[in-house]
Protein backbone atom coordinates (compact mmCIF):
# COMPACT_ATOMS: atom_id res chain seq x y z
CA UNK A 1 0.00 0.00 0.00
CA UNK A 2 1.46 3.15 -1.04
CA UNK A 3 2.56 5.47 1.58
CA UNK A 4 3.14 9.82 2.05
CA UNK A 5 6.89 10.38 2.44
CA UNK A 6 7.93 14.09 3.35
CA UNK A 7 11.51 15.44 2.27
CA UNK A 8 13.12 18.59 3.25
CA UNK A 9 15.28 19.96 0.28
CA UNK A 10 18.25 22.38 -0.15
CA UNK A 11 20.82 24.12 -1.39
CA UNK A 12 23.55 26.74 -0.61
CA UNK A 13 25.76 26.76 -3.89
CA UNK A 14 26.00 27.51 -7.36
CA UNK A 15 22.62 27.85 -8.95
CA UNK A 16 20.33 26.72 -6.00
CA UNK A 17 16.80 26.63 -7.71
CA UNK A 18 18.44 24.68 -10.87
CA UNK A 19 19.83 22.11 -8.60
CA UNK A 20 16.47 21.98 -6.64
CA UNK A 21 14.22 21.98 -9.74
CA UNK A 22 16.79 18.86 -10.93
CA UNK A 23 16.24 17.34 -8.00
CA UNK A 24 12.80 17.12 -8.05
CA UNK A 25 12.49 16.06 -11.95
CA UNK A 26 15.42 13.43 -11.30
CA UNK A 27 13.00 11.81 -7.92
CA UNK A 28 9.49 11.84 -10.99
CA UNK A 29 11.64 9.62 -12.60
CA UNK A 30 12.23 7.03 -10.21
CA UNK A 31 9.92 3.72 -10.34
CA UNK A 32 7.61 3.10 -7.10
CA UNK A 33 7.87 6.57 -6.13
CA UNK A 34 5.77 10.35 -7.35
CA UNK A 35 5.86 13.66 -6.43
CA UNK A 36 2.51 14.67 -5.31
CA UNK A 37 3.15 18.06 -4.51
CA UNK A 38 6.06 20.60 -3.98
CA UNK A 39 6.77 23.73 -1.67
CA UNK A 40 7.43 27.07 -2.62
CA UNK A 41 11.23 27.89 -1.97
CA UNK A 42 12.09 29.40 1.18
CA UNK A 43 15.62 31.36 1.59
CA UNK A 44 17.33 30.85 5.60
CA UNK A 45 20.31 31.68 6.95
CA UNK A 46 22.62 28.98 7.27
CA UNK A 47 22.06 27.27 10.82
CA UNK A 48 25.49 25.39 12.33
CA UNK A 49 27.99 24.52 10.29
CA UNK A 50 30.94 26.63 9.32
CA UNK A 51 31.15 30.07 8.89
CA UNK A 52 30.81 32.65 5.60
CA UNK A 53 28.74 30.01 4.34
CA UNK A 54 25.95 31.06 1.80
CA UNK A 55 22.18 31.62 2.45
CA UNK A 56 19.95 28.07 1.43
CA UNK A 57 17.06 27.71 -0.64
CA UNK A 58 14.71 25.37 0.80
CA UNK A 59 11.71 23.42 0.38
CA UNK A 60 9.66 20.56 0.88
CA UNK A 61 7.96 17.68 -1.10
CA UNK A 62 5.34 15.38 -0.57
CA UNK A 63 6.04 11.70 -2.22
CA UNK A 64 4.17 9.04 -2.58
CA UNK A 65 5.79 5.41 -2.53
CA UNK A 66 5.69 1.80 -1.57
CA UNK A 67 9.40 1.64 -1.58
CA UNK A 68 10.34 0.35 1.89
CA UNK A 69 12.01 3.38 4.28
CA UNK A 70 15.50 2.64 3.58
CA UNK A 71 14.97 2.31 -0.06
CA UNK A 72 13.64 5.97 -0.26
CA UNK A 73 16.78 6.91 1.73
CA UNK A 74 18.91 5.01 -0.55
CA UNK A 75 17.07 7.36 -3.77
CA UNK A 76 17.39 10.36 -1.86
CA UNK A 77 21.59 9.92 -1.82
CA UNK A 78 21.53 8.65 -5.48
CA UNK A 79 20.01 11.90 -6.25
CA UNK A 80 22.21 14.13 -4.35
CA UNK A 81 25.70 12.26 -5.85
CA UNK A 82 24.25 12.49 -9.54
CA UNK A 83 23.66 16.08 -8.85
CA UNK A 84 26.99 16.82 -7.54
CA UNK A 85 27.05 16.36 -3.94
CA UNK A 86 29.86 15.89 -2.12
CA UNK A 87 29.82 14.69 1.52
CA UNK A 88 32.72 16.58 3.04
CA UNK A 89 32.57 18.90 6.03
CA UNK A 90 29.74 18.17 8.26
CA UNK A 91 26.90 21.29 8.18
CA UNK A 92 29.57 22.67 5.43
CA UNK A 93 28.38 24.26 1.90
CA UNK A 94 26.49 21.79 -0.50
CA UNK A 95 25.10 21.67 -3.80
CA UNK A 96 22.09 19.35 -2.92
CA UNK A 97 20.92 18.65 0.43
CA UNK A 98 17.64 15.82 0.70
CA UNK A 99 16.46 14.71 4.20
CA UNK A 100 13.57 12.19 4.82
CA UNK A 101 11.73 13.79 7.72
CA UNK A 102 8.34 11.44 7.66
CA UNK A 103 7.29 7.98 6.25
CA UNK A 104 3.85 7.77 7.34
CA UNK A 105 3.82 7.16 11.21
CA UNK A 106 6.43 5.10 11.21
CA UNK A 107 9.39 5.62 14.06
CA UNK A 108 12.37 4.24 13.83
CA UNK A 109 15.97 4.20 14.96
CA UNK A 110 19.00 2.72 13.08
CA UNK A 111 22.81 3.67 13.06
CA UNK A 112 21.83 4.95 9.03
CA UNK A 113 18.01 5.87 9.55
CA UNK A 114 16.07 7.90 12.23
CA UNK A 115 12.33 8.71 11.92
CA UNK A 116 10.86 10.84 12.38
CA UNK A 117 13.72 13.01 11.57
CA UNK A 118 15.61 14.47 14.16
CA UNK A 119 15.52 17.70 14.05
CA UNK A 120 11.87 18.16 12.28
CA UNK A 121 10.70 19.84 14.89
CA UNK A 122 13.42 22.69 15.34
CA UNK A 123 14.01 24.02 12.14
CA UNK A 124 11.75 26.57 10.83
CA UNK A 125 13.68 26.19 7.32
CA UNK A 126 12.32 22.79 7.40
CA UNK A 127 8.87 23.29 9.42
CA UNK A 128 7.73 26.70 7.11
CA UNK A 129 7.81 25.22 3.70
CA UNK A 130 6.52 21.54 5.70
CA UNK A 131 3.79 23.25 6.51
CA UNK A 132 2.45 25.14 3.06
CA UNK A 133 2.14 21.55 1.76
CA UNK A 134 1.09 19.36 4.40
CA UNK A 135 -0.11 21.57 7.74
CA UNK A 136 -2.22 18.67 9.31
CA UNK A 137 0.64 15.85 9.07
CA UNK A 138 1.71 14.43 12.59
CA UNK A 139 4.82 13.95 13.98
CA UNK A 140 4.12 10.49 14.96
CA UNK A 141 6.45 10.60 18.53
CA UNK A 142 5.35 14.64 19.31
CA UNK A 143 1.46 13.52 18.24
CA UNK A 144 0.68 17.26 17.10
CA UNK A 145 0.77 18.71 13.47
CA UNK A 146 3.39 20.36 11.63
CA UNK A 147 1.33 23.60 11.67
CA UNK A 148 1.11 23.20 15.48
CA UNK A 149 4.94 22.37 15.95
CA UNK A 150 5.52 26.04 13.16
CA UNK A 151 3.22 28.00 15.67
CA UNK A 152 5.25 26.33 18.97
CA UNK A 153 8.46 27.28 17.51
CA UNK A 154 7.73 30.70 15.81
CA UNK A 155 6.61 31.79 19.60
CA UNK A 156 9.67 30.62 21.01
CA UNK A 157 7.91 28.62 23.02
CA UNK A 158 9.73 25.82 24.76
CA UNK A 159 8.64 22.61 22.47
CA UNK A 160 7.13 20.24 25.57
CA UNK A 161 5.57 23.59 27.01
CA UNK A 162 3.67 23.98 23.81
CA UNK A 163 2.32 20.22 23.20
CA UNK A 164 1.61 20.02 26.94
CA UNK A 165 3.75 17.33 27.93
CA UNK A 166 6.43 18.46 30.29
CA UNK A 167 7.56 14.91 31.42
CA UNK A 168 8.99 14.37 27.71
CA UNK A 169 10.78 17.75 27.81
CA UNK A 170 13.98 16.82 26.58
CA UNK A 171 12.28 14.63 23.37
CA UNK A 172 14.58 14.36 20.66
CA UNK A 173 17.66 15.45 22.45
CA UNK A 174 21.04 13.24 22.64
CA UNK A 175 23.08 13.01 25.62
CA UNK A 176 26.25 11.47 27.29
CA UNK A 177 26.94 10.90 30.57
CA UNK A 178 30.74 9.79 31.31
CA UNK A 179 30.93 7.37 34.63
CA UNK A 180 27.01 6.24 34.26
CA UNK A 181 27.55 2.78 35.38
CA UNK A 182 26.65 3.35 39.08
CA UNK A 183 26.39 6.34 41.37
CA UNK A 184 25.66 9.81 40.70
CA UNK A 185 26.28 8.77 37.02
CA UNK A 186 23.66 5.67 36.64
CA UNK A 187 21.12 8.00 38.29
CA UNK A 188 21.63 11.22 35.58
CA UNK A 189 21.64 8.70 32.89
CA UNK A 190 18.44 7.50 33.51
CA UNK A 191 16.86 10.94 34.86
CA UNK A 192 17.49 12.06 31.18
CA UNK A 193 15.80 9.27 29.74
CA UNK A 194 12.74 9.55 31.34
CA UNK A 195 12.86 13.33 30.05
CA UNK A 196 13.00 11.51 26.76
CA UNK A 197 16.43 11.98 25.64
CA UNK A 198 18.24 9.32 23.86
CA UNK A 199 21.51 8.57 26.10
CA UNK A 200 25.03 7.08 25.75
CA UNK A 201 26.07 5.43 28.75
CA UNK A 202 29.72 5.53 29.47
CA UNK A 203 32.10 3.38 31.92
CA UNK A 204 35.48 2.67 32.32
CA UNK A 205 36.05 -1.06 33.61
CA UNK A 206 32.46 -2.91 33.61
CA UNK A 207 30.88 -3.20 30.33
CA UNK A 208 28.10 -5.59 31.68
CA UNK A 209 27.47 -3.02 34.18
CA UNK A 210 26.61 0.05 31.71
CA UNK A 211 25.01 -2.71 29.09
CA UNK A 212 22.81 -2.82 32.13
CA UNK A 213 22.37 0.94 32.58
CA UNK A 214 22.00 0.59 28.70
CA UNK A 215 18.89 -1.48 28.82
CA UNK A 216 16.87 0.60 31.39
CA UNK A 217 17.34 3.85 29.57
CA UNK A 218 16.06 2.02 26.59
CA UNK A 219 13.26 1.03 28.85
CA UNK A 220 12.23 4.68 28.94
CA UNK A 221 11.11 4.30 25.05
CA UNK A 222 14.30 6.16 24.07
CA UNK A 223 17.66 4.96 22.44
CA UNK A 224 20.80 4.24 24.24
CA UNK A 225 24.69 3.03 23.38
CA UNK A 226 27.47 1.86 25.46
CA UNK A 227 31.09 3.24 24.79
CA UNK A 228 34.15 1.96 26.48
CA UNK A 229 37.05 4.73 27.88
CA UNK A 230 39.56 4.89 30.50
CA UNK A 231 39.47 8.62 30.67
CA UNK A 232 42.88 9.00 32.28
CA UNK A 233 44.36 8.03 28.43
CA UNK A 234 44.41 11.50 26.12
CA UNK A 235 43.97 9.42 23.24
CA UNK A 236 40.56 7.73 24.99
CA UNK A 237 38.95 10.72 25.38
CA UNK A 238 39.55 12.21 22.08
CA UNK A 239 38.31 9.02 20.42
CA UNK A 240 35.49 8.74 22.65
CA UNK A 241 33.89 12.09 21.95
CA UNK A 242 34.43 11.34 17.80
CA UNK A 243 32.84 7.98 17.90
CA UNK A 244 30.18 9.08 20.39
CA UNK A 245 29.66 12.21 18.34
CA UNK A 246 28.85 9.84 15.06
CA UNK A 247 26.59 7.28 16.74
CA UNK A 248 23.32 9.99 15.73
CA UNK A 249 25.51 12.11 13.99
CA UNK A 250 25.73 15.15 16.96
CA UNK A 251 25.32 15.58 20.52
CA UNK A 252 23.03 18.20 22.43
CA UNK A 253 24.32 17.16 25.53
CA UNK A 254 27.17 16.33 27.18
CA UNK A 255 27.67 16.24 31.46
CA UNK A 256 31.09 15.26 32.26
CA UNK A 257 30.18 12.93 35.25
CA UNK A 258 33.03 10.52 35.68
CA UNK A 259 35.53 11.09 38.79
CA UNK A 260 38.11 9.54 40.43
CA UNK A 261 36.95 7.11 43.72
CA UNK A 262 39.76 8.54 46.04
CA UNK A 263 37.57 7.59 49.11
CA UNK A 264 36.35 4.16 49.21
CA UNK A 265 38.06 0.72 48.51
CA UNK A 266 42.01 0.38 47.68
CA UNK A 267 42.42 3.33 46.90
CA UNK A 268 41.36 4.88 50.08
CA UNK A 269 44.54 3.75 51.38
CA UNK A 270 46.65 5.37 48.42
CA UNK A 271 49.60 8.36 49.49
CA UNK A 272 48.35 11.93 48.91
CA UNK A 273 50.63 12.18 46.18
CA UNK A 274 48.90 9.00 44.04
CA UNK A 275 45.44 10.66 45.00
CA UNK A 276 45.98 13.84 43.36
CA UNK A 277 47.65 11.78 40.07
CA UNK A 278 44.50 10.00 39.95
CA UNK A 279 42.10 12.91 40.12
CA UNK A 280 43.82 15.36 37.99
CA UNK A 281 44.08 13.09 35.28
CA UNK A 282 40.21 11.91 35.39
CA UNK A 283 38.40 14.98 37.32
CA UNK A 284 40.31 17.75 35.89
CA UNK A 285 42.32 16.91 32.45
CA UNK A 286 39.76 14.79 31.23
CA UNK A 287 36.77 17.20 32.33
CA UNK A 288 38.75 19.64 29.81
CA UNK A 289 39.58 18.02 26.95
CA UNK A 290 36.52 16.06 26.54
CA UNK A 291 34.54 19.91 27.29
CA UNK A 292 36.27 21.38 24.73
CA UNK A 293 36.33 18.93 21.83
CA UNK A 294 32.83 18.35 21.91
CA UNK A 295 32.35 22.10 22.74
CA UNK A 296 33.77 23.24 19.42
CA UNK A 297 32.19 20.47 17.73
CA UNK A 298 28.48 21.80 19.41
CA UNK A 299 29.36 25.67 18.42
CA UNK A 300 29.92 24.50 15.13
CA UNK A 301 26.96 22.38 15.12
CA UNK A 302 24.90 25.22 16.16
CA UNK A 303 24.16 24.41 20.18
CA UNK A 304 24.27 22.41 22.50
CA UNK A 305 24.19 22.00 26.75
CA UNK A 306 26.92 20.67 28.88
CA UNK A 307 27.18 20.25 32.66
CA UNK A 308 30.42 19.62 34.81
CA UNK A 309 30.40 18.33 38.04
CA UNK A 310 32.17 20.26 41.40
CA UNK A 311 32.25 20.47 44.74
CA UNK A 312 30.27 22.64 47.04
CA UNK A 313 32.96 22.76 49.66
CA UNK A 314 35.68 23.28 46.84
CA UNK A 315 34.71 27.49 47.60
CA UNK A 316 34.32 27.05 51.41
CA UNK A 317 36.93 24.97 52.12
CA UNK A 318 37.51 21.50 54.26
CA UNK A 319 39.77 20.66 56.39
CA UNK A 320 42.26 17.42 56.45
CA UNK A 321 44.28 15.26 52.90
CA UNK A 322 40.41 15.24 51.13
CA UNK A 323 39.23 18.69 51.33
CA UNK A 324 42.60 19.58 49.85
CA UNK A 325 42.36 17.58 47.02
CA UNK A 326 39.13 17.87 46.09
CA UNK A 327 38.86 21.70 46.68
CA UNK A 328 41.99 21.85 43.84
CA UNK A 329 40.74 19.57 41.39
CA UNK A 330 36.77 20.44 41.56
CA UNK A 331 37.47 23.95 42.22
CA UNK A 332 39.61 23.81 39.13
CA UNK A 333 36.85 22.23 36.94
CA UNK A 334 34.27 25.28 38.86
CA UNK A 335 36.50 27.74 37.59
CA UNK A 336 36.82 26.13 33.72
CA UNK A 337 33.36 25.92 33.53
CA UNK A 338 32.65 29.73 33.84
CA UNK A 339 35.26 30.40 31.30
CA UNK A 340 34.13 27.85 28.43
CA UNK A 341 30.64 29.03 29.01
CA UNK A 342 31.73 32.51 28.43
CA UNK A 343 34.34 30.95 25.39
CA UNK A 344 31.38 29.25 23.66
CA UNK A 345 28.42 31.61 24.34
CA UNK A 346 25.60 31.57 22.67
CA UNK A 347 25.33 28.87 21.40
CA UNK A 348 26.56 26.47 23.38
CA UNK A 349 24.99 26.26 27.60
CA UNK A 350 28.13 25.45 29.96
CA UNK A 351 27.03 24.95 33.95
CA UNK A 352 28.37 23.15 36.81
CA UNK A 353 26.36 21.28 39.99
CA UNK A 354 28.45 21.45 42.99
CA UNK A 355 26.49 18.40 45.35
CA UNK A 356 27.29 18.54 48.84
CA UNK A 357 26.93 15.44 51.06
CA UNK A 358 25.52 13.15 48.55
CA UNK A 359 25.20 9.63 50.07
CA UNK A 360 26.77 7.52 47.38
CA UNK A 361 28.83 4.25 48.15
CA UNK A 362 31.27 6.74 50.92
CA UNK A 363 28.27 7.93 52.60
CA UNK A 364 26.62 4.47 52.63
CA UNK A 365 29.24 3.58 55.00
CA UNK A 366 30.62 6.92 56.46
CA UNK A 367 31.20 6.43 60.38
CA UNK A 368 28.34 7.97 63.16
CA UNK A 369 30.19 10.70 63.57
CA UNK A 370 30.33 11.58 59.97
CA UNK A 371 26.48 10.91 59.62
CA UNK A 372 25.93 13.60 62.51
CA UNK A 373 28.38 16.13 60.76
CA UNK A 374 26.44 15.83 57.58
CA UNK A 375 22.90 16.58 59.67
CA UNK A 376 24.82 19.39 61.35
CA UNK A 377 26.25 21.12 58.54
CA UNK A 378 22.94 21.04 56.54
CA UNK A 379 19.96 23.10 57.26
CA UNK A 380 17.66 20.57 55.22
CA UNK A 381 19.00 17.93 57.95
CA UNK A 382 19.94 15.00 55.87
CA UNK A 383 21.89 13.65 53.40
CA UNK A 384 21.34 14.60 49.63
CA UNK A 385 20.67 11.28 46.99
CA UNK A 386 21.88 11.06 43.52
CA UNK A 387 18.25 11.65 43.01
CA UNK A 388 18.41 15.15 43.68
CA UNK A 389 21.31 15.57 41.57
CA UNK A 390 20.02 14.18 38.59
CA UNK A 391 16.97 16.06 38.47
CA UNK A 392 18.90 19.23 38.70
CA UNK A 393 21.02 18.08 35.51
CA UNK A 394 17.58 17.40 34.01
CA UNK A 395 16.05 20.66 34.46
CA UNK A 396 19.63 22.74 33.21
CA UNK A 397 19.71 20.45 29.93
CA UNK A 398 15.88 21.73 29.58
CA UNK A 399 13.92 24.29 28.00
CA UNK A 400 13.08 26.09 31.37
CA UNK A 401 16.50 26.76 31.65
CA UNK A 402 17.04 28.14 28.54
CA UNK A 403 18.65 31.27 30.07
CA UNK A 404 21.38 29.66 32.58
CA UNK A 405 24.81 29.45 31.42
CA UNK A 406 28.40 29.77 32.96
CA UNK A 407 26.91 29.16 36.70
CA UNK A 408 27.74 27.29 39.39
CA UNK A 409 24.59 25.63 40.95
CA UNK A 410 25.09 24.03 44.56
CA UNK A 411 22.97 20.94 44.90
CA UNK A 412 23.69 20.33 49.28
CA UNK A 413 20.70 20.79 51.36
CA UNK A 414 21.54 24.38 52.05
CA UNK A 415 25.09 24.44 53.76
CA UNK A 416 26.97 27.28 53.33
CA UNK A 417 29.65 25.68 55.21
Amino acid sequence: MPIFAYIALGSNLGDRRDYLEKAIQELGRQARLTVNRVSSYYETEPVGGPPGQGKFLNAAAQLQTDLPPLDVLHVLRAVEQQLGRVRGEHWGPRTLDLDLLLYGDLVCATPELTLPHLRLHQRLFVLEPLAEIAPEAVHPSLGRTVRQLLEALRRGTPLVAALGAPERELNGLRALVTGSTSGIGRVIALELAAGGADVIVHGRRSRPAAETVAEQVRAAGVRSHVFMADLREVEACHRLVEEAWNVWQGLDVWINNAGADTLTGEAGRWPFERKLQELLAVDVVATLLLSRDVGSRMKTAGGGMMIHIGWDQADTGMEGDSGQLFGATKGAVMAFSKSLAVSLAPAVRVNCLAPGWIRTAWGETASEPWQERVRRETPLRRWGTPEDVARTARWLVSPAAAYITGQVIRVNGGAVR
